[in-house]
């Protein structure tokens, strides 16, 4: 019981000690957040739960727009069961490079972080299933492709046990 424990807690050190968004850094095209979360964008995506098995598919109308240093993302979901729904986020960049973010499903504050090609996006989302909601951790890596294309992960978890991932892509019109 023991090893199993420390193992355990070894498995934890380790995966807080991966690297950060810093490590692409260097990656091109580099990825301005106000240019490219810009006018209108269609995005397709899947939430594939842990043993890999997709559970829904989605597609994302997004109409993104900036005025002093302020984004708004108005997020129009259709689901693959014919079901819609909406997310409004409100952006906004720090003085240290970082973005921070609200909105009505996210409890707190979403914390974004940019280098080079790439961002991460941390927060935790009150996430409605069979008439419960739960609070899920969600860890978003997001990659520029060009100056139309950004590729989505998200990894979602719960007292650190992983729950899924979701993918999607983005494409700007």
């Amino acid at each position: 019981m023991k090893l199993m424990l420390a193992a355990a807690f070894s498995l934890g050190l380790t995966a807080c000690a991966s690297n950060g968004v810093s490590q692409y850094h260097n990656e091109t095209p580099p990825l301005k957040l106000e240019q490219y979360l810009s006018g209108q964008l269609d995005a397709w995506g899947i939430f594939q739960g842990r043993s890999g098995e997709v559970k829904k598919r989605f597609h994302v109308l997004i109409d993104a727009k900036w005025q002093d240093g302020q984004g708004v993302l108005d997020e129009h979901f259709t689901w693959s069961d014919g079901s819609t729904s909406r997310r409004v986020w409100t952006l906004t960049r720090q003085a240290d490079g970082t973005y921070r973010g609200r909105a009505d499903d996210v409890i707190g504050e979403a914390v974004g972080e940019v280098a080079g090609n790439a961002l991460r996006w941390r927060y935790v989302l009150a996430l409605p299933v069979d008439g419960t909601v739960y609070h899920v951790n969600f860890d978003d890596w997001m990659f520029l492709m060009d100056d139309k294309v950004m590729m989505n992960r998200a990894y979602m978890s719960k007292w650190g046990i992983g729950l899924g991932e979701v993918s999607l892509t983005f494409v700007k019109r």
